[in-house]
């Protein structure tokens, strides 16, 4: 085979002229990221008034998100045509998700006790203003276990749609797709209308995506505008921590659990920077959600398990937010010196477990998601009132929070398509050789279409499922 038959076949971008640096998606994001910096910083009253660019993104996104991702689940279980294995892999995932979101928890207390960010920080709680942060108190007032039952059920099968509540979208996604994958060749029709329209949809968002480089220069200028470089230096310690700690999770932890599944993380980073620094900007990871499914599928993921893993992981595997939650409780437990006690710690990790579910990637669901904690722990001697802390910061820890979330959920897809024995080995390799290259060509283009019967190399020493 001939070398242009191979970059053809495996999609590399050698089989295109390679773009201009100026036109290269990650370049103009980079770029919009400075430049918006330097905006807020210089005129910050200008900076301020550029947030509705950032929220316009973030807004066109969002429309596509619920759409996309019920085309996506419904088609994947369709796919599989197998309820056992759909029920398997789910399984799959959740114990992945488990495991590793229980670690960042862990993890986020160690370093918490550790380092110690807020000692010497001395702060009165009686002199702290609590009006400041009592939107998102009153919010976690609400959460509870019954609360959060009763939020997965929408008013009505469209009002999912309406609101944009993933969780929500999910339900009625797998209860779709369960039903259509019941109905056999009755539902061909169905099913086929449903994959075409997730393409559809998938081109639309690859047209929105172009404009990811204003949204995140009107992201970041508001951001320095409205908060200022000075908040991130007063607080420095504890950004640094956070930010120190999120790096090391995301190189020894999920670098680890890369090794495993056959893959560097440092080349899986190359392979989605563009989405990397679109988060970056934005602040939100749900902004590259439907280009990040369409990267795993790529990368060799089969395209039921991405259906499924990634959806659901930006609902149950939130490894920033939970290391987050728990440094951040540690932290204002030391800059108001209170002593927390073994139950107290255990019941923070407990919360946290149940409050970080359906945090997604929007900005400031991990804020609520702390006051939730802070308000569940038992003779709590940390106020709420002491967020107003961190609430000048909290935007830019934000962006490091939905970074860790989006790795960690491309790792996790990875890793169940192997555990399940439905990861192109070869593809894999292939895109890992130069994920550079191959990451910015995927991201100019529109995803192709996903043929449901095609069968991926499976990994060495995994067993595929006979066909029934």
């Amino acid at each position: 085979m001939t070398q242009a038959a191979t970059t053809s076949h495996t999609g590399t971008a050698g089989a295109a002229p390679r773009e201009p640096w100026y036109k290269v998606l990650y370049i103009q994001v980079l770029i919009a990221i400075v430049l918006g910096v330097a905006i807020g910083y210089l005129y910050p009253e200008f900076g301020k008034s550029l947030k509705w660019l950032g929220d316009a993104f973030v807004a066109l996104i969002k429309m596509m998100i619920a759409p996309i991702i019920f085309c996506t689940i419904v088609h994947g279980i369709a796919s599989i045509g197998d309820l056992k294995k759909v029920g398997r892999v789910g399984l799959k995932a959740l114990i992945y998700f488990e495991v590793v979101s229980t670690l960042a928890l862990l993890i986020g207390i160690v370093v918490g006790e550790v380092i110690q960010p807020g000692a010497g920080f001395h702060a009165d709680p009686s002199k702290l203003d609590a009006s400041k942060v009592a939107g998102y108190a009153q919010k976690a007032a609400a959460d509870s276990t019954i609360a959060h039952i009763m939020a997965l059920i929408p008013k009505s099968f469209f009002d999912a749609f309406a609101t944009g509540d993933l969780l929500q979208v999910l339900l009625i996604s797998i209860l779709t797709g369960v039903v259509v994958t019941g109905m056999g060749q009755k539902a061909e029709g169905i099913a086929h209308a449903i994959d075409t329209a997730g393409q559809i949809f998938f081109r639309i968002i690859g047209l929105i995506v172009k404009l990811a480089p204003i949204g995140a220069f009107g992201a970041m200028a508001f951001t320095i505008g409205e908060y200022g470089i000075q908040k991130v230096v007063d607080l420095a310690w504890l950004v640094g921590t956070f930010y120190v700690t999120s790096a090391l999770f995301v190189i020894v932890v999920l670098g680890g659990i890369a090794r495993f599944a056959g893959f560097s993380i440092f080349k899986f980073l190359a392979y989605i920077k563009d989405e990397l620094l679109i988060v970056l900007g934005t602040s939100s990871s749900e902004t590259v959600l439907p280009h990040i499914m369409t990267k795993m599928r790529r990368l060799g993921a089969s395209d039921s398990v991405v259906g499924l893993v990634v959806p659901t992981g930006y609902s149950f595997n939130l490894d920033g937010t939970n290391i987050y939650m728990t440094l951040a409780t540690l932290f204002l437990a030391q800059a108001v010196g209170a002593d927390l006690s073994v139950g107290q710690y255990a019941t923070i990790i407990l919360v946290a477990m149940l409050t970080s579910k359906g945090a997604s990637g929007v900005t400031g669901a991990g804020f609520i998601t702390l006051a939730a904690t802070l308000a569940a722990i038992p003779n709590n001697p940390v106020p709420v009132a002491a967020m107003t802390l961190v609430l000048g910061i909290d935007k830019f820890m934000s962006e490091c929070r939905a970074i860790t979330n989006l790795i960690g959920n491309g790792v996790a897809c990875v890793v169940v398509s192997r555990w399940e024995g439905e990861l192109d080995v070869k593809k894999l390799n292939e895109v890992m050789a130069h994920p550079i290259a191959i990451g910015t060509d995927i991201s100019d283009h529109a995803p192709a279409p996903i043929d449901a019967d095609t069968k991926p190399t499976p990994a060495p020493g995994t067993k595929v499922a006979a066909a029934e």
